[in-house]
């Protein structure tokens, strides 16, 4: 579906037409219409799908329609804060609020401020200023918040969208109780929009506590792009180090990677082993302040930097294009993480390569992620030959695997699962009730469909005049399409710190300009 098809305001439309938007992804085609009828939306696809814009567009659109007199039911008032954005992770509130910058580039009285911690006192300042102001988005990780409501700097008598952006994520953080309380707030009357990678009980039950009548729209899980050369070394830790020198000392070329370590520890770790082989190396981890992890990216996108080590928490949320490699040296509990992160490379129609260190303790994981996959990920010879790692997986474990292919665990008392005991089954896989019993599994991941409203069904003359201002603004031409996933990097800068603009905390650029700021002909899709 093409974004003029969709009932956007002729703002969002012009935005979008400039940065080269012109097919909806699946979720932003099944959820926008929805969230623009009012409704209350749970959806459910994987990271990199598009979910900034499928929740970022129609509220954007609502908001505009209002403030120009096409929405007749006046709610929205100017100077208000009118939608409440949470993000688990100050880098994902950063990338949400650029996005932000490219959708309302045409709205000239619409501004966002972002809200989360690790900040100088300017920065406080600033967010004080807005948020007292009355900036129409406020973009916040939760404690921050908090901070801020407590401390009276808030009024939430006017908020009509409130948005949980990766919620399985903010709930695995801790965050639920500080959700729960921020949404205590809130009007009584107000659109709850929830978007999640995954769809656990816990996911279900804070939206029966949020939601109203929920449109729930589930995408199935993707696997990694076909263009990831998966590929797996059977080591023990002592040589993982090896494996990445190895790999260096042979690939000099290589300047783009991201090495994923379980914990804090063996990222600072892998950071010294590095820096000692004279690699240009830099670690992402929660202990750094805000400040040394902008700095870090900052440093790495500008290619100072070839390798970056890093948590989960480069897994998700951040839009980097050109990953040549990335390397799992712990192998994630989670199937789905192991998706997340690998995703990183083999963007933008990129091709990309992904390797994983198994040690003992973590085979266990791997074949859970092979199970998932539906595939065996075949052993890197040449690196597993460079320090005589094995060449084949033990039988047993390469006979495991294939064995429970499509399977739930064996259960431990009580009902049955369905097949997704384990989170790896097939969609249609055989599981075991609790006596070891075989029972068929259903698929837990079919596509939900939003029914929403079509422009172009209900276009009449009004329609066909917004077209005609646009096709003269636009000047007459042609379109390229681009899907709408992501934004252009040249969105991706952060604001001025000379930008101190009191009624929107200066977060959007003035309109008067004829080409949008971020319009990049060449660049590839998202």
């Amino acid at each position: 579906m093409r974004f003029e098809d969709l009932p956007l305001s002729d703002n969002i439309l012009d935005a979008l037409y400039d940065m080269r938007f012109e097919e909806c992804t699946p979720i932003q085609e099944a959820t926008i219409p929805a969230i623009i009828d009012g409704k209350d939306v749970l959806g459910c696809a994987q990271t990199g799908t598009g979910k900034t814009a499928a929740y970022l567009l129609p509220v954007l659109s609502r908001i505009d329609d209002s403030h120009t007199g096409y929405d007749d039911s006046g709610e929205l008032q100017p100077d208000k804060i009118h939608c409440v954005i949470m993000s688990p992770t100050r880098e994902l509130a950063q990338q949400i609020d650029q996005a932000m910058q490219g959708f309302s580039y045409y709205l000239d009285d619409i501004g966002s401020i972002p809200v989360y911690g690790g900040n100088d006192g300017n920065r406080y300042d600033q967010e004080l200023k807005s948020l007292k102001a009355g900036a129409d988005v406020v973009i916040a990780t939760p404690g921050r918040l908090i901070s801020h409501i407590q401390m009276g700097n808030t009024d939430f008598s006017n908020v009509k969208f409130f948005i949980l952006d990766e919620a399985d994520r903010m709930l695995d953080m801790g965050f639920s109780d500080d959700i729960m309380k921020i949404a205590s707030y809130l009007p009584k009357e107000h659109q709850t929009i929830m978007f999640s990678a995954t769809m656990p009980d816990k996911i279900q039950q804070l939206a029966e506590s949020l939601m109203h009548e929920p449109e729930i729209i589930k995408l199935s899980v993707s696997k990694p792009a076909e263009k990831i050369k998966q590929s797996c070394v059977y080591c023990e830790n002592t040589q993982k180090l090896k494996v990445i020198e190895h790999l260096f000392t042979t690939n000099p070329e290589l300047t783009r990677v991201i090495i994923f370590a379980g914990k804090k520890g063996g990222v600072k770790e892998v950071n010294r082993a590095l820096k000692r082989m004279k690699i240009k190396s830099g670690e992402m981890h929660s202990d750094l302040t805000q400040a040394e992890r902008d700095n870090m990216m900052f440093l790495f996108k500008s290619g100072q930097l070839d390798v970056i080590v890093a948590t989960d928490i480069l897994a998700r949320g951040i839009d980097i294009d050109d990953i040549q490699i990335v390397i799992n040296y712990d192998v994630p509990h989670d199937a789905e993480d192991y998706v997340h992160r690998i995703g990183r490379t083999a963007r933008a129609e990129r091709d990309g390569i992904a390797i994983t260190f198994v040690n003992n303790d973590d085979r266990r994981y791997f074949r859970d992620i092979e199970r998932f996959l539906e595939y065996q990920i075949e052993i890197n010879k040449e690196e597993s030959e460079a320090v005589g790692a094995p060449l084949e997986a033990p039988k047993s474990e390469r006979k495991t695997s294939l064995a429970n292919k499509g399977k739930g665990r064996r259960g431990h008392g009580g009902k049955g699962g369905k097949g997704k005991a384990n989170g790896a089954a097939n969609s249609r896989g055989k599981g075991n009730d609790g006596k070891g019993n075989p029972s068929n599994g259903d698929n837990a991941n079919t596509p939900v469909n939003a029914e929403g409203g079509n422009a172009g069904e209900n276009a009449g003359g009004d329609a066909a005049q917004k077209k005609k201002r646009r096709r003269h603004k636009r000047g007459g031409k042609g379109k390229s399409a681009n899907k709408g996933g992501g934004v252009p990097e040249a969105a991706q800068q952060p604001h001025s710190s000379k930008d101190t603009k009191p009624n929107k905390g200066g977060q959007n650029a003035k309109k008067g300009k004829k080409v949008h700021p971020i319009k990049q002909p060449d660049r590839p899709q998202q």
